[in-house]
């Protein structure tokens, strides 16, 4: 099986020679306008794809939008959840939120190996 935009440009290769230079010939047992309606299919599913991939990229695009709002929002509710008395950041609504609770933070303190030796030699 060839590759549809192959297939694309044998059918409009054949079309355009075939009107040019042989338009009331037949072929195949078909005249030029047979095989055009013969090949309509191809064409219309082509259109149809193009017209689907662009429904899809404005459809991304309105999910893209709409996730930031929904993660703004988000980002309001975890806030009240970290301020509110009931909850806070320590809390098993936050850590359900998938949040790391504050007691399980690791402090982030590190401390550099000392490398045996130290500079050598005098500046």
């Amino acid at each position: 099986m060839s590759q549809p935009k192959s297939t694309l440009e044998k059918l409009n290769s054949a079309i355009g020679g075939w009107e040019t230079l042989a338009p009331e010939k037949s072929f195949g047992g078909m005249t030029l306008t047979q095989f055009k309606a013969a090949s309509k299919p191809s064409f219309d599913a082509r259109e149809e794809l193009r017209a689907l991939e662009s429904q899809t990229q404005a459809k991304q695009i309105e999910r893209d939008n709409a996730d930031a709002e929904g993660l703004r929002r988000l980002q309001l509710v975890v806030n009240g959840v970290i301020g509110g008395p009931e909850e806070g950041p320590d809390s098993d609504l936050y850590a359900a939120f998938g949040y790391t609770r504050k007691s399980e933070r690791k402090t982030g303190l590190t401390r550099k190996k000392k490398n045996g030796g130290g500079p050598t030699g005098s500046a």
